[in-house]
């Protein structure tokens, strides 16, 4: 007789999940850092601009990711027929991506104005504030169930945070201004709950809806709010900008990586969880870091590499047991509760007990 695979499991509410296979963690891991490197792409293109053409026009910069979204997924939209066409997604709930939008187009813009008030390392430190927010989100709207292996794993990234403030401030990259740091770290905080709250709303809208359509909708509504607010805020920098080719390369090197990042982090989340994905872009300042030692000639410091490998550790931990929430709402789960729909609670206890009885009788075989 053929040895059957095992997988390892455990039980929730008398349901059996696997616990995440080596190659999926690896998958996730390697998606995960990817959008921090796409992060990094941002932030080396946003100084080199600043630093070398003395160009700061955030709501410019968003306001051409947002355009290359509407370009592509709204249009998908727009060749979709039945509910799924834009105009019936306008006429059920356009308001709330019209919210949806206005949240996600302030927290790109409240960090960047941050920077003018506060220093490098209160960011750094301010910006984490998220993590807290999207696991009570998480938790009230989402119904995500944590175990205390997720808060530990938080703790250990905060840890790894900890250490690359630490880092800075030995290196003197203590950077940015103190000419209103209460103000400055108002708008961090404010900005880690808009992050939040439009990251909560991402990963409802593509486990529940679809991808391209919180893509399709996010890019309509912001482009036109990034689009007046650029008028408004930025006409007088905008008008100034000296438009030679190195200024065109960076502007459109800065908007393929946040359109590239928009269009794969909800594959990421719909994987696992949008607290597990910020948890893990955690370690975006640190290859902006090591980008910027060969590029700005930034001093190096041995806890940076520290605060990488501890950072590292905390997402692999978290990612390893899922949240009740992410299985119940994987497709690709292999639980018992997984038969496109939702089993009461006595027909999940009793095929649970039944399972149950089953793996007995086979071990004692």
């Amino acid at each position: 007789q053929g040895h059957e695979r095992h997988e390892p499991k455990y039980w929730i509410h008398g349901c059996k999940y696997p616990l995440l296979s080596l190659r999926q963690l690896a998958k996730m891991l390697a998606m995960s850092q990817g959008l921090a490197v796409l992060i990094c792409g941002t932030a080396i293109t946003s100084q080199y601009l600043a630093t070398d053409f003395h160009i700061n026009t955030p709501m410019l910069q968003s306001f051409l990711n947002y355009t290359l979204l509407c370009v592509t997924y709204t249009t998908m939209l727009l060749c979709r027929a039945g509910e799924d066409n834009i105009l019936q997604i306008l006429k059920s709930r356009w308001w709330k991506y019209l919210l949806l939008g206005l949240v996600d187009v302030e927290a790109n813009y409240t960090v960047v104005k941050a920077y003018q008030y506060t220093t490098l390392t209160s960011v750094q430190l301010l910006d984490c504030f998220v993590i807290p927010v999207l696991m009570l989100l998480s938790w009230l709207i989402l119904k995500a169930r944590y175990r205390l292996v997720h808060y530990g794993a938080v703790c250990i990234c905060l840890l790894g945070v900890g250490a690359m403030v630490v880092a800075d401030l030995l290196a003197r990259r203590d950077q940015g201004s103190t000419t209103n740091i209460l103000l400055g770290d108002g708008l961090v905080l404010l900005s880690a709950t808009l992050y939040a709250v439009s990251n909560v709303c991402q990963e409802y809208t593509v486990k529940n809806r679809s991808r391209v359509e919180f893509l399709g909708m996010v890019g309509l509504f912001s482009t036109i709010i990034s689009t007046i607010q650029m008028v408004v805020l930025e006409y007088n920098e905008v008008s100034v900008i000296q438009w030679r080719w190195q200024v065109g390369l960076l502007f459109s090197a800065y908007a393929l990586c946040m359109y590239t990042l928009y269009s794969c982090m909800p594959l990421v989340i719909k994987m696992s969880s949008a607290t597990s994905v910020n948890l893990s872009l955690l370690t975006s300042d640190l290859f902006s870091l090591f980008c910027g030692m060969y590029l700005f000639q930034y001093n190096f410091s041995g806890l940076y590499l520290v605060s990488l490998v501890v950072i590292i550790i905390g997402v692999i931990t978290f990612f390893a047991v899922p949240t009740t929430s992410a299985l119940i709402g994987s497709a690709s789960s292999s639980s018992i509760c997984e038969e496109g729909r939702n089993p009461n609670k006595h027909e999940v206890v009793e095929r649970a007990a039944t399972e149950k009885e089953e793996h007995d009788k086979t071990e004692h075989q």
